[in-house]
């Protein structure tokens, strides 16, 4: 009960002091949404990093009054790190489930997109999503593991509509007990509108979950939409719906989430 109550205060306190934020001040102004890039779809990351000397921190509400927390720093243009922890039943009556450890993010963008060529990154993330699930000793939806990414964006006319397409393959360490060691493949896609709101799409194969008895997927893979909202100049709230194939024998429809997201200079 005290970690919900110290999550839940840190979270706030860095909301509020946020919002206390000299709009005047000579820091970098953040670039406006739709030109800034999506570094994260819903639940896939894409080419891009947060720029140097930035954070960003991330509040996820997920089934069965689950929360993620997160936050990631731009060491770097291309180098961006990241730590996250939450638990199932923090938003609910009864004592909150805490996922067995923080994970660990990292990405590097090893090529720089450019007029003709895709930004390219190779990371490692052991988040997953959804509850941990003790007898696979993995999440609902395994972690990427090791992956690499390609990203293109395409501006519209007068800068004020712009579409990004993504690509990745990606390893997962999660398959000690199901002993799935595929690869995997996933996609996605974004749209951003001169409006402040954004469309995401992405369509993950789960080609290492859907083996034998002990598989959480059946085959279909898991298609993920979200509308993201541009609230704030640095504060965005999303809204997805997700596993739309129904790719678990355990639901019967398809997940609702929201997340928000928010961004900093030091």
């Amino acid at each position: 009960m005290r970690r919900t109550i110290a999550i839940i205060s840190l979270l706030l306190f860095v909301l509020v002091q946020a919002s206390f934020v000299d709009a005047q001040t000579r820091r970098p102004r953040i670039p406006r949404e739709p030109v800034e890039p999506v570094r994260q779809l819903i639940d896939m990351p894409t080419a891009a990093t947060l720029p140097r000397a930035t954070f960003d921190g991330e509040m996820r509400v997920y089934a069965n009054g689950g929360v993620l927390v997160g936050t990631n720093i731009g060491l770097t243009n291309q180098l961006q790190i990241g730590l996250f922890y939450g638990a199932e039943g923090i938003i609910s009556e009864r004592e909150p489930t805490w996922n067995p450890r923080v994970e660990f993010q990292v990405k590097l963008q090893v090529i720089t997109e450019t007029y003709s060529l895709p930004a390219i990154a190779a990371g490692f993330s052991s988040q997953g999503y959804g509850r941990w699930v003790d007898s696979l000793d993995r999440y609902q939806i395994k972690s990427r593991g090791f992956y690499a990414v390609a990203s293109k964006g395409y501006l519209g006319t007068g800068g004020s509509f712009y579409t990004g397409v993504h690509a990745g393959i990606n390893f997962s360490l999660e398959h000690d007990v199901d002993g799935d060691e595929n690869i995997d493949l996933f996609f996605g896609f974004d749209a951003k509108f001169p409006n402040d709101f954004g469309l995401l799409i992405e369509y993950d194969m789960a080609l290492n979950d859907d083996r034998d008895t002990l598989a959480l997927g059946e085959g279909w893979g898991y298609l993920n939409v979200g509308l993201r909202w541009l609230f704030m100049e640095r504060l965005m709230i999303e809204a997805d719906l997700k596993n739309l194939l129904n790719n678990r024998a355990d639901v019967d429809s398809f997940g609702r989430e929201l997340r928000i997201l928010y961004l900093e200079y030091f």
